[in-house]
């Protein structure tokens, strides 16, 4: 038997086994992942004190370290900045050749005269949103953030609500801002996993806006500034994204990279210096590149388990995932891998074809690594009423007995 098809009796067995455990109830579908990870075994360790290191393609977590406490994000929360106005552009509200005026706000709390990372667009001036985006990503400019939430939603303070609003839609619930580009603020709190998640969003839903960050460098008011990612041009692949540092925060940086074909993500944050700072998130890249690769489990429809339906002409539902399952594993072939279909049973019929009833998770070496929704694969009509009495009576005395379970 091959190393492979080994490690994947061992995955479908545990499905198998954990299909019928109504253990906890259904999540939103994505792929987010929780919970604390351990060191890999032959693995890596960093000085960052918060630090991530992800899969783009399917957000398996490869590394972490303290990823859910809240800090400063400094300069990378302008991401999120970014992304609500790519979804704006997506979206055919705004165009890139729109013109938004620098006011004097934002040219004294970001430009020039505030001795911040800055565009250097004049006070007054008409700058195109493609212009000032340039400026956000490239040369981390604070007036640059401000016109763009100023033009876009009218003021700064509103643009931060649409900032909270539209980090929520995207699962970071625990991130909060207090204005748009990053500066001193209590109010601006992210873990290092919700960056990595923002930032894997961003490179999976807007690819050519994506581009900006791997450009070199931005000439703006007859000044010229190189982009301040220090992985350009000193890993291969790298393409992106933002560095940041506040005194409250410390030194981070969110980074990615591509070689032979798979796209990982690194952020850490809280270091002392800009130099730990980029051999920290290089060090964790070129581990990652170095010993571990993608293997797929599951195939796209292909059948994963069996969930319980009550009330139904079938006793039963095929679980698929609508995506192929693959998860980042070890090269030298020694993780052990355990997955579970998690959902709140029985389905209650009729069951749509394609409608979401649980999540897979997969644990590597006692790591959760991966969460995917799966999909009923085909439609369960409700059944007759004599086998729909027994389904009852049969729940009712699996009710009890999960009860007389609690109560011991």
């Amino acid at each position: 038997m091959s190393r492979f098809a080994a490690w994947g009796t061992r995955v479908l067995g545990a499905l198998l086994l954990a299909a019928g455990l109504l253990v906890a109830p259904v999540h939103a579908a994505n792929h987010s992942v929780q919970g604390a990870v351990k060191k890999e075994e032959g693995g890596i360790d960093t000085d960052a004190p918060t630090a991530i290191l992800i899969d783009a393609k399917t957000g398996s977590v490869l590394f972490e370290k303290n990823a859910d406490e809240l800090r400063a994000p400094s300069s990378m929360m302008k991401l999120m900045t970014a992304e609500v106005i790519f979804h704006a552009l997506a979206k055919g509200e705004i165009k890139l050749t729109d013109e938004y005026r620098i006011s004097e706000n934002a040219w004294r709390k970001g430009g020039a005269p505030s001795g911040s990372s800055t565009m250097f667009a004049a006070i007054h001036s008409q700058v195109s949103i493609d212009d000032l985006l340039h400026g956000l990503v490239i040369q981390s400019g604070n007036d640059s953030c401000i016109a763009l939430a100023e033009g876009y939603a009218g003021s700064e303070d509103a643009f931060v609500n649409r900032m909270q609003a539209r980090a929520k839609e995207l699962g970071l619930t625990r991130s909060t801002f207090g204005n748009t580009n990053g500066l001193p603020n209590p109010d601006n709190k992210m873990s290092v996993r919700e960056l990595a998640h923002l930032t894997r969003h961003i490179i999976l839903t807007y690819p050519d806006f994506y581009k900006l960050f791997g450009e070199r460098e931005f000439t703006w008011n007859k000044i010229r500034q190189m982009n301040r990612n220090p992985l350009l041009g000193s890993l291969d692949g790298a393409d992106g994204l933002k560095t940041g540092y506040t005194k409250e925060g410390g030194y981070g940086m969110v980074g990615s990279a591509v070689q032979n074909g798979t796209r990982l993500i690194v952020v850490v944050n809280g270091l002392e210096d800009s130099g730990d700072r980029a051999a920290a998130a290089k060090k964790l890249l070129e581990w990652g590149f170095k010993n571990f690769e993608s293997r797929t489990l599951f195939d796209a429809g292909q059948t994963i388990a069996y969930g319980k339906v009550f009330g139904g002409d079938s006793g039963s539902v095929e679980l698929h995932a609508d995506e192929p399952v693959s998860v980042m594993v070890q090269k030298n072939g020694n993780d052990k891998l355990l997955a579970r279909i998690v959902y709140t049973g029985p389905i209650h019929a009729p069951v749509q074809s394609g409608q979401q009833v649980g999540m897979l998770r997969l644990w590597r070496n006692g790591n959760l690594a991966l969460e995917v929704p799966v999909h009923a694969g085909q439609s369960i009509g409700t059944g007759s009423m004599t086998s729909r009495a027994l389904d009852g009576v049969s729940e009712l005395a699996i009710g009890l007995f999960r009860s007389g379970i609690q109560k011991l």
